[in-house]
């Protein structure tokens, strides 16, 4: 984890949902059309009992500063509703990338589902973006499934 700052289990945090919220609404679902409370009220699902893994949102924060955040989900991908864990939603606030944030939101969030015994995890990226991840060690399974590639991360021992 970068020295700069906390990742934090949002509902440790709940005092950034609001920006986080705000933030995957923007970057995703507004433009599809999404309304920004059914967004917020699908958040809402990872401040739930602590004990469940997944959904789980995740932040990386200094102080009170809102750096970036990651999710667990079940599912990402409509059309491959068997694959599942899903890391979802990786944002870095543009002032603070290329410092190791968001690598270490994607760390944290595959070491919380490994750790909950899941023994592979899954993204979906963009062509644009897909680069970033085979980068950091995830695997492209498939190409192009409605729009995004898909990516995989096995569990070290597994």
């Amino acid at each position: 984890m970068p020295d700069c700052c906390a990742i934090l289990d949002l509902r440790d945090a709940p005092g950034f949902a609001e920006i986080v919220a705000y933030r995957v609404w923007r970057a995703w679902w507004k433009d599809e059309g999404v309304p920004f409370a059914a967004l917020k009220a699908r958040l809402s699902e990872s401040l739930g009992p602590s004990e469940a893994a997944i959904p789980t949102s995740f932040i990386a924060c200094r102080g009170a500063e809102f750096l970036g955040t990651v999710a667990l989900i079940a599912s990402d991908v409509e059309e491959r509703p068997g694959l599942t864990p899903w890391v979802a939603a990786l944002w870095v606030e543009e002032p603070a990338r290329a410092q190791g944030i968001g690598q270490a939101l994607l760390t944290h969030a595959s070491d919380v589902a490994f750790a909950a015994g899941h023994a592979g995890l899954y993204l979906c990226a963009t062509a644009a973006n897909a680069p970033y991840y085979a980068r950091r060690g995830w695997k492209r399974i498939e190409r192009d499934v409605d729009g995004v590639d898909i990516f995989m991360r096995e569990r070290d021992d597994a």
